[in-house]
């Protein structure tokens, strides 16, 4: 990625979408959007949310201002459409038939995902955007709620093999995997590594065994 500035001037492009933060796929369109997205990302790593500017990402990404304001119009509404496309490019989940195996994949998904030294930053610059705008926030369970989504069915099927209570909320054992992780991210200097994954995933199973999540328990 390259941060130097082109000089040039937005040629424009009437056939681009005029709401902040929406695209059409294909062409320069997409060229644009996803050079951008990636400006973004290398802005939150470095400076997080805080030190996120239009200029300069417009500048990182070698794309006229006028296209990056007249797209997005905000950083909450560039951030929002980031984790739009992270959505869209995370790893679909693993199918082992054994929920034990299927929560530590998840685990380990996420172990990585948050220890990277890319990844890691750049979730918890998106997680402090969410607590500054309400737009950038619905974004956020929006991207959660479709990786929890994806994971689920590890779960059902587990129901449906009577391995687990027939009334297991999979969606609760699939937020319970992940949660230590977040927290260990967010909140010591703790190592984020396979063991805590693993132990996570467990922990999860054990008490999804258990009845802990099942639907309406208090």
């Amino acid at each position: 990625m390259t941060t130097g500035a082109t000089g040039r001037t937005d040629p424009g492009d009437p056939a681009e979408p005029s709401t902040p933060g929406t695209v059409r796929p294909g062409g320069r369109t997409a060229r644009v959007r996803a050079a951008v997205l990636r400006a973004a990302e290398d802005a939150l790593v470095e400076h997080g949310f805080s030190g996120l500017d239009l200029g300069d990402i417009a500048q990182r990404a070698e794309v006229g201002r006028t296209t990056v304001y007249r797209r997005w119009g905000s950083t909450t509404a560039l951030v929002a459409d980031l984790l739009t496309d992270m959505a869209e490019q995370s790893l679909p989940r693993t199918h082992s038939g054994s929920l034990a195996e299927d929560l530590r994949a998840n685990a380990r998904l996420v172990q990585r995902t948050l220890a990277d030294p890319r990844q890691g930053p750049l979730f918890r610059a998106v997680i402090v955007a969410a607590h500054c705008d309400a737009d950038t926030a619905e974004a956020l369970r929006h991207f959660y709620r479709r990786r929890v989504a994806e994971w689920a069915p590890c779960v059902t099927e587990a129901v449906e093999r009577g391995e687990l209570p027939p009334d297991t909320d999979a969606s609760e054992v699939v937020r319970a995997v992940s949660a230590p992780l977040y927290y260990r991210m967010l909140t010591t200097a703790e190592p984020l590594d396979e063991t805590a994954a693993d132990r996570a995933a467990a922990a999860a199973e054990a008490a999804a065994r258990a009845g802990a999540y099942r639907s309406g328990r208090v």
